[in-house]
């Protein structure tokens, strides 16, 4: 009895290591093919299953450079930023410091003065899942003004005056997208903690994660990749300023793999937090939106995901918790349909 048990755990052991070899392999084979059809556009690809982590990459950190892209090397996570920043704000409903259906009118900045028709109208929720109607940063004007830097601009006071200058929520529960609603989130957590978004993310996520290679104020370092515009022209590192809760982070494949790793434990604060983001908070039509996430529910599969796109490079991160799995992709330059297809392939053929 105990060697066939022995035996049926070995067979189940080779099972699933030989599962997890073919998946890295089909997905090796997919970004390697597509950098073959676009050598101009460097990738790292970070892919985890039952704990254990896979990674690829191809491409040289810039045109100039000899040095390899891997799963250290530094991109824009840009606008995944968000479910980083609404895991803080669920890490503070598990201390008790709000609920996500409070409404906001008393956690804002002093220099916030809601209009009589906005108070006691949206909550915390509604800016997370961008629904909350207010008027948003008008970034194809920004851009016009400074494409490398868009948002260099913008400071409290103009997102003060922009808020406070808002007298109706004209499209009010329905969706959105939505930078100040995340800005506005960040500030949140400012006051409820006392300290600044920086420290806040640093001191509950990048530290306890050990995300080493996570940055949100220096970007000068060597294994940085270069960002390209559409048109594969350099494209700047993003600087987020005040707005930094909504796209600010970069990182590589190695720490999100870390990051990912906990948001699928549910005995870790992360973990435990991510389910309160994952729980729906809007839906109409094919749409439905956690807290910073959007979910996938087809064929009884749900996937978690959210895309990023700065001005020079695009991402996605996407989990399955039922079957233990998540996937970063990271690209160096902004192509949202590359990032889209290779990502489609990818859960359509292989994880699925």
């Amino acid at each position: 009895m105990k060697t066939s048990v022995k035996l049926v755990t070995a067979l189940l052991l080779i099972s699933t290591l030989s599962f997890g070899q073919d998946i890295t392999k089909k997905i090796d084979s997919i970004i390697k093919d597509n950098y073959q059809k676009n050598p101009d556009v460097g990738i790292s690809v970070g892919f985890i299953q039952n704990n254990k982590e896979y990674y690829t990459a191809y491409g040289k950190l810039n045109a100039e450079s000899k040095t390899e892209i891997d799963k250290k090397s530094i991109f824009e996570i840009a606008s995944i930023t968000k479910i980083l920043t609404t895991n803080l704000i669920a890490q503070a409903v598990l201390e008790n410091k709000l609920k996500v259906d409070d409404y906001i009118d008393n956690y804002l900045p002093k220099e916030y003065v809601l209009n009589e028709n906005l108070k006691n109208k949206i909550r915390i929720s509604d800016l997370a899942s961008h629904q909350s109607g207010l008027l948003d940063i008008d970034f194809g004007k920004l851009i016009e003004l400074n494409p490398q830097q868009p948002v260099s601009s913008i400071t409290k006071e103009t997102l003060a005056t922009l808020v406070n200058t808002c007298t109706e929520l004209k499209d009010y529960g329905k969706y959105r997208y939505s930078t100040i609603g995340f800005t506005l989130l960040g500030q949140i957590l400012e006051k409820v903690y006392g300290k600044s978004y920086d420290e806040i993310i640093r001191e509950k996520i990048i530290n306890p994660v050990h995300m080493t290679n996570t940055l949100t104020k220096d970007f000068d370092v060597k294994n940085r990749t270069v960002g390209h515009n559409p048109d594969g022209g350099i494209q700047e590192f993003f600087k987020w300023n005040i707005t930094a809760p909504a796209g600010l982070v970069k990182s590589n494949a190695a720490d999100m793999m870390k990051y990912l790793k906990a948001v699928l434990n549910k005995e870790t604060t992360v973990g435990k937090a991510a389910l309160i983001t994952e729980k729906t908070f809007y839906k109409v039509d094919n749409r439905e939106l956690g807290l910073g996430i959007n979910i996938d529910n087809d064929n009884k599969d749900t996937l978690y995901m959210k895309s990023g796109d700065s001005m020079g490079q695009s991402s996605i991160i996407c989990y399955n918790r039922a079957k233990n799995w998540g996937v970063i992709i990271l690209l160096d330059k902004r192509d949202s349909k590359m990032r889209q297809n290779l990502f489609n392939i990818i859960t359509e053929t292989v994880l699925k």
